[in-house]
């Protein structure tokens, strides 16, 4: 079994696929209302524990941490917060399971694959969606159905939407899919 993970301090998703490239398990961990980041790797640790009871990981990859600003939306406070996290968890996986993780660049993961990612610019929808709907294609049961929330207020008040967890749990699987490839 192979564990894909995709670390942030606000939400980080997880993937299980079997060797045969098979979608065993997906699902995230909410940590935007845990204050510190030692209440979220608690929670993590938690989730990590669980899933390791549940399914022999033989191989974890995880997303390998932004290492340069990015116009507008990365500020050195949040790529040091986001090294530090990925750090923390990459340790409690390697306690939790006794592996070493591996570390996968997002866009070396998405091109292994074969994701092109169509710009803003040259009308493609926003990239999380577009990489949400490439593991939609790639997910073996046509019966999955992603997570979702009912809105409980503003315009689109009483809409089903999906859940803001289920883009990482997508960034998760690729993860997962492009270490089968090394």
């Amino acid at each position: 079994m192979i564990l894909g993970l995709d670390v942030s301090t606000s939400c980080t998703g997880w993937c299980i696929l079997s060797d045969d490239r098979k979608l065993v398990k997906m699902g995230f961990i909410p940590l935007a209302k845990e204050k510190g980041l030692f209440s979220k790797a608690q929670k993590v640790h938690d989730a990590l524990s669980l899933i390791n009871i549940k399914h022999p990981v033989t191989k974890i990859f995880i997303e390998k941490n932004l290492q340069a600003f990015r116009p507008g939306l990365s500020s050195a406070a949040t790529l040091l917060t986001l090294a530090q996290f990925n750090g923390i968890v990459s340790y409690l996986c390697h306690c939790e399971f006794s592996l070493d993780p591996e570390f996968i660049n997002v866009n070396s993961a998405r091109k292994s694959l074969g994701i092109k990612i169509i710009r803003k610019s040259n009308g493609g929808k926003p990239t999380k969606h577009q990489v949400l709907d490439w593991v939609s294609s790639q997910i073996d049961d046509t019966n999955y159905v992603w997570p979702v929330k009912i809105l409980k207020g503003g315009p689109r008040k009483g809409q089903t939407v999906l859940e803001p967890g289920c883009y990482d749990m997508a960034d998760a699987y690729v993860i997962a899919r492009s270490g089968l490839m090394i």
